[in-house]
C-alpha cells in the first residue's frame, strides 16, 4: 500500500523542490477557492428528505442577511482567475518546447477528465448495485437527488471550465494582441445579454453569459500571468476591488438583481422560487462586478499572503490540499450524502429553515462530511497524485 511514511517525505521533498521563482500565492488561491466551495455548500444546506428522494436547499434564501457571505465565498470566479493564470503559463511552456496546441488541449482535459471519470464510473457502480437490491430507479438512486448539487449539482461546473479550457489557445492570442480589450468586451456582451433577457423579455439569450462570464475571470488570469496585474501599484487594485464593491452595491439595490451571488430556487421540493432572477444561472452583470471585486481583493492581499506562504505549515497544507483538489470537488456532496444517511435518522438535520437549532448543528454538517471526504480522498485521492506526480 505504500503507507510506511511514503506520502510524508514525499510531500518533504515537493516542499524543499519548490523553487524561489515558484508564486506560491496562487497555488493558495486554487486550494482556498475549492475549500471555500466545500465549506459553503456544506454550511448553507437546508436538507430534505421527501418521500425517499433526498435533497438540498439553500438557507441563504431564507436567512436575512446571510447573502452577504456570498460575496466573499462564492469563489468560483477566483478558481476561473487562476485556471487562467495556470493555462497561460503551461501553453507559453508547451509552445516554447516545441510541443503542439493538440498535446496542450490533451494534456489539461486529461487533468480534469481522469479523477472526473472515477468519479462517474464509481456512482454508476452504485445505481447498479441499488438496482439490484431495489433500491434505485427511473433515473434517480431512491433515496439520492442527482440534482441541486446532490451528489452531481456541482458537475456543471467542470463543464464549462473544460470548455474554457478548450477555447485558451484563441483566448491567449486575443489577450496577446488586443490586451484589456477582450475582458471589456466580454463584459459587454454580459450587460448586452442582461438587457435583452431580462428587459426585452427574451431569456434564451442570456444563456450565453455561461461563457462570456466565466471566461472574463478567466481572461483576467492571463494578465496575471504575463505580470502586467501584479506590476500596477497597490492603489489600482484598491481601485479594481472598489469599483467591483461599488457596482455590486448599486446592482443589487436598482432593478432586478437579487443580493445573494449563489441560486436559491428551492423548486425541486416543490416549495415556490426564492427569488426571480438567480445571479448565476446563468450569470448576470453581478458576477462580473463580484469578479472585479474578488480579484482586487486578492492583489490587495497577495504581498502579506505571500510572506506567509514562506512558511513551512501553510504552504505544506497548500501543496497537500492542490495535489487532490479534483478529488475534493468532486466527491464533496457525496460526503454530504452520507452524512445525511448517517446522521438524519438520529434526528439531525430535519430543520426545515435556518432555525437556532440549524445554526448549532452547523459544525456537525462541517465536521461528520469533513471526515467522510478525507476517508474517500485516502481511496481514490491516489488516483489524482499520481497523475500530478
Amino acid at each position: 500500500m505504500g503507507m510506511s511514511g511514503r506520502p510524508s517525505s514525499r510531500l518533504d521533498e515537493l516542499v524543499a523542490a519548490t523553487p524561489s521563482s515558484r508564486d506560491r500565492y496562487v497555488d493558495f488561491l486554487r486550494a482556498a477557492s475549492i475549500a471555500g466551495v466545500v465549506f459553503g455548500h456544506w454550511f448553507i444546506a437546508i436538507i430534505f428528505w421527501d418521500q425517499g428522494v433526498i435533497g438540498v436547499h439553500s438557507a441563504i434564501g431564507v436567512t436575512s442577511g446571510l447573502w452577504v457571505g456570498t460575496w466573499l465565498f462564492q469563489v468560483i470566479p477566483i478558481f476561473f482567475f487562476v485556471g487562467g493564470f495556470s493555462n497561460f503559463v503551461a501553453y507559453r511552456a508547451f509552445r516554447e518546447r516545441g510541443r503542439s496546441t493538440a498535446d496542450f488541449l490533451r494534456t489539461r482535459a486529461v487533468r480534469l477528465l481522469k479523477p472526473t471519470a472515477i468519479f462517474v464510473a464509481a456512482w454508476l457502480g452504485i445505481e447498479v448495485v441499488l438496482h439490484f437490491i431495489d433500491r434505485g430507479g427511473t433515473g434517480l438512486i431512491r433515496g439520492v437527488h442527482f440534482g441541486n448539487t446532490l451528489p452531481f449539482g456541482p458537475m456543471w461546473f467542470l463543464g464549462v471550465y473544460l470548455v474554457v479550457v478548450l477555447l485558451s489557445p484563441i483566448t491567449i492570442a486575443l489577450h496577446r494582441r488586443f490586451g484589456v480589450w477582450v475582458p471589456l468586451a466580454l463584459a459587454g456582451g454580459v450587460v448586452c445579454a442582461d438587457v435583452v433577457g431580462l428587459d426585452g423579455g427574451l431569456e434564451g439569450v442570456r444563456n450565453v453569459n455561461v461563457l462570456l462570464a466565466w471566461s472574463l475571470a478567466h481572461q483576467l488570469g492571463y494578465f496575471y500571468a504575463d505580470g502586467s496585474l501584479t506590476s500596477l501599484p497597490r492603489r489600482a487594485h484598491v481601485a479594481m476591488a472598489g469599483l467591483g464593491l461599488a457596482a455590486l452595491i448599486v446592482l443589487t439595490n436598482v432593478g432586478v438583481y437579487p443580493r445573494s451571488m449563489l441560486g436559491t430556487d428551492a423548486t425541486f421540493f416543490h416549495l415556490k422560487p426564492i427569488e426571480q432572477t438567480s445571479n448565476m444561472n446563468p450569470p448576470t452583470v453581478c458576477i462580473v462586478a463580484l469578479t472585479l471585486w474578488l480579484i482586487g481583493l486578492a492583489m490587495v492581499l497577495r504581498p502579506s499572503a505571500s510572506r506567509w506562504l514562506e512558511r513551512l505549515g501553510p504552504w505544506k497544507a497548500t501543496i497537500v490540499t492542490n495535489s487532490v483538489i479534483m478529488t475534493l470537488f468532486l466527491w464533496h456532496m457525496t460526503a454530504y450524502a452520507g452524512a445525511i444517511l448517517i446522521l438524519h435518522p438520529l434526528g439531525l438535520g430535519t430543520a426545515t429553515d435556518s432555525t437556532a437549532r440549524w445554526w448549532m448543528e452547523r459544525p456537525v454538517w462541517e465536521f461528520v462530511p469533513g471526515v467522510i471526504l478525507l476517508g474517500i480522498v485516502l481511496v481514490v485521492g491516489r488516483f489524482e497524485r499520481a497523475r500530478r506526480g
